[in-house]
């Protein structure tokens, strides 16, 4: 095993401190709304995000954020961010973004002095860690599904061995859409994650909630 692949583990890790924890990213008024109330419908979401949401063109985006220049890794980021319809999920792209950079400051990989969302830290910390892209693409996409499927067992009746069984049947997918995205052009890409934005944009008017977004 590599050193790079272990750095890899430590950027999925729960244990990273960047707060991920805390967030639903619209998941929360599904589940409210009976969306989704069981481990089928649950798959079945993820499933369609993995496959047209706008976490696809931020996955696609990271090869070029990763060798980007600043002033490239500015404007994508940018780009990116504008792409979230909800405050709520911007909110949390710059404030995980924030934490990301950070630690790896702390960790003595002195990033650039900017302030950037969540996939352009990613990004960052990818290079700062020496891992390759695709891997760098599988990771990310791997680390969303494992916060949704943190969130959904708050909030589904959805035990811990249930979300594992999701996450192990989602690893043929995850590593499918990897490979596709990582030589992808992320500018002709489109979302088709409708319903995950409406979510989020109602996240805010829920009377009583568990997550930040």
């Amino acid at each position: 095993m590599t050193t790079s692949q272990l750095r890899l583990f430590q950027l999925i890790s729960p244990a990273l401190p960047v707060g991920a924890f805390s967030y639903s990213e619209g998941l929360e008024v599904l589940v409210q709304h009976g969306q989704l109330a069981d481990g089928p419908a649950v798959a079945a979401w993820l499933e369609a995000e993995l496959c047209r949401g706008a976490l696809t063109l931020e996955a696609a985006s990271l090869p070029r954020l990763l060798v980007a220049p600043l002033a490239e890794l500015r404007e994508r980021d940018n780009w990116l961010l504008a792409l979230r319809e909800a405050a709520d999920v911007r909110a949390q792209q710059r404030q995980m973004g924030a934490s990301l950079l950070r630690l790896l400051a702390d960790l003595g990989f002195e990033p650039p002095a900017l302030d950037l969302a969540w996939p352009a830290a990613f990004a960052l910390a990818g290079r700062a860690l020496e891992i390759p892209a695709e891997a760098l693409v599988e990771a990310y996409l791997y680390g969303w599904v494992a916060n949704q499927l943190s969130a959904a067992v708050r909030l589904v009746p959805l035990g811990p061995t249930q979300a594992q069984r999701l996450q192990l049947g989602l690893a043929p997918l995850i590593a499918a859409r990897a490979a596709e995205l990582v030589v992808a052009d992320p500018d002709a890409l489109w979302s088709g994650g409708v319903g995950s934005g409406l979510a989020q944009l109602r996240h805010a008017e829920l009377y009583s909630r568990l997550f930040r977004s």
